[in-house]
């Protein structure tokens, strides 16, 4: 991580990471056959670290819209020693077609061990049970979207301590837990509907199986 931030992910070669490390080319290519490889690593890393931080963070909140702000933030606590590196890196994970997209089937892991950390902001909230089933089980997918568009804020975001990233967490987290209470009610049921529609048609199959799959 360190070698990406002084030098760019381009210009960083695996030679140049093994000597950093102490280690042969050869040993170096033993455990990651590639620069992007190392990459998935890091995002492996990172959603083991999120998910444990957002694990103990929960203990004893049962709001949803309190849990769904929770795990953004520990989110961004997680990645925030990475900021420095995160614009340089963008413009490599943002290529559709490259295996560092977080949309990609090798990011398939972390991206499903993610979702999972918001399967259990729903479960473990007092909205889950009352929520209808279809919608219940696409919402940690669209949770995890959402994190997506915190994501993309973060990186460009210049404010000291990412201050205004947890501003728009803070703001966006209670209107989604209202949109997720409002859909409990009969009136805006052909709008779910609709939605749930839209998701698993157009989104929910990229996510889970990579952009243009």
């Amino acid at each position: 991580m360190r070698l990406f931030q002084e030098r760019g992910y381009e210009k960083t070669t695996m030679r140049a990471i093994a000597k950093e490390a102490g280690v042969s080319v050869g040993n170096a290519y033993y455990y990651f056959d590639s620069k992007a490889a190392l990459i998935t690593g890091f995002y492996d890393r990172m959603v083991r670290e999120h998910a444990a931080v957002t694990r103990a963070r929960l203990q004893g909140i049962a709001d949803f819209g309190e849990r769904v702000e929770v795990a953004l933030l520990a989110w961004v606590d997680c990645a925030e020693p990475y900021h420095e590196f995160a614009a340089q890196f963008f413009s490599t994970a943002a290529d559709p077609e490259s295996p560092l997209s977080p949309f990609s089937d090798a990011s398939h892991p972390a991206r499903a061990a993610a979702v999972q950390i918001f399967r259990d902001v729903l479960e473990g909230s007092q909205v889950g049970p009352k929520l209808d089933a279809e919608l219940a089980g696409l919402l940690p997918d669209v949770l995890w979207l959402h994190l997506m568009g915190v994501v993309l804020y973060w990186v460009f975001d210049r404010s000291e301590h990412t201050e205004r990233t947890r501003a728009f967490v803070r703001k966006s987290a209670p209107m989604v837990a209202r949109a997720v209470r409002l859909s409990r009610f009969r009136v805006v049921r052909p709008l779910v509907r609709d939605a749930v529609e839209l998701v698993e048609e157009f989104i929910i199959p990229k996510v889970r199986n990579g952009v243009g799959k």
